[in-house]
């Protein structure tokens, strides 16, 4: 039975946390009231919902007495220090960071995918990275019909990915560079402006990134395939906002290219655009502030058997987050 629930969003004024706020009222949840937690700095900055003022106030342990629901979103640390606060006061936390991702006890959620997981959680709910929440999308289709074994991936990561300020560095250094001035380097290690940066993350022992590896350890549970396995280059690019990822999947068993084509044309949230002889395939351009993901360049792999090769597109701060975040709670709303 859907009520009406209080709702609080951890993180309000990040660049998650405003496409939290929005996505709640675009898609009508039912919010009976509203809290909007941040940082002391941000305390008393106010932001629209439905057309109403909403204050900022600053999270605190006592913040989620009367909320059923909290959207986090304000970086691992937070979520750790808080969230089991949030959990035991009877609060139900979706959190949108890495901290909870590879526990056994918080399922790791892509409504699309996997929603019967969102049941067994005991408090806490994880949204997965966005990057793999944006290829699930195109690959659990075709993982139905098929069986997936394995995907060789690289991902083209819009700055969004990284925070508000890092939408900010590349803006500023465009305007310095076209200016004919010097980009200053703050966020990332490199200029990202007309550059591409092969590093999303911190570099592991075997180096790979820690983003590089969560595709294979965050895969393997949303889609209960303990053997799974990803071999990923994540790479940061100068788009502000939508990921793009070319992946090459192989399956269990023979695969047909039209039957791929159909699946993908089914399934939720998922848009089949695949008509290179028409120059029509999915950027990040197109799915920027779209709910869809969008998947085409579909092929059979002319390097392995039973393999295709595709290209999906998804918007960062909407399927890789807010959006995945906020159809978690009305999974959780809908069973009550």
């Amino acid at each position: 039975m859907i009520k009406e629930k209080s709702i609080a969003v951890v993180g309000a004024t990040g660049a998650v946390g405003l496409e939290m706020i929005r996505v709640l009222e675009k898609r009508n949840f039912p919010v009976k009231s509203l809290k909007l937690l941040a940082s002391a700095r941000s305390a008393g900055k106010k932001l629209f919902f439905r057309g109403e003022e909403v204050g900022v106030e600053v999270l605190e342990k006592d913040a989620f007495r009367g909320v059923d629901i909290a959207l986090f979103s304000a970086g691992g640390g937070i979520s750790k220090e808080f969230a089991p606060g949030a959990a035991d006061a009877g609060c139900v936390v979706v959190d949108n960071s890495s901290a909870f991702r590879m526990d056994p006890r918080v399922p790791l959620v892509v409504p699309e995918v996997n929603p019967g997981d969102a049941r067994k959680h005991e408090g806490i709910l994880a949204n997965p990275n966005c990057t793999t929440a944006i290829t699930l999308m195109g690959l659990n289709p075709l993982h139905r019909l098929f069986g997936v074994k394995r995907v060789i991936a690289s991902s083209y990561q819009a700055v969004s990915g990284s925070g508000a300020m890092a939408i900010e560095e590349l803006r500023k250094q465009v305007e310095a560079i076209s200016a004919g001035g010097e980009a200053e380097v703050s966020v990332y290690p490199h200029q990202i402006a007309f550059n591409v940066i092969p590093q999303v993350d911190v570099f592991l022992e075997d180096g790979y990134t820690k983003e590089e590896m969560k595709m294979q350890n965050e895969g393997r549970r949303i889609l209960h395939l303990p053997e799974f396995r990803a071999s990923v280059t994540c790479v940061r690019v100068p788009v502000y906002r939508s990921h793009s990822v070319a992946v090459t999947a192989e399956f269990e068993r023979p695969v047909d290219l039209a039957e791929a084509r159909r699946a993908i044309e089914a399934a939720p949230g998922v848009r089949l655009e695949d008509d290179p002889g028409a120059k029509k395939y999915p950027m990040p351009l197109a799915t920027a502030g779209e709910d869809d993901c969008r998947v085409g360049r579909m092929r059979l792999d002319c390097a392995l058997e039973n393999a295709i090769s595709f290209w999906v597109c998804g918007d960062q701060l909407l399927k890789g987050a807010a959006l995945n975040a906020v159809q978690i709670a009305e999974l959780l709303n809908a069973e009550g």
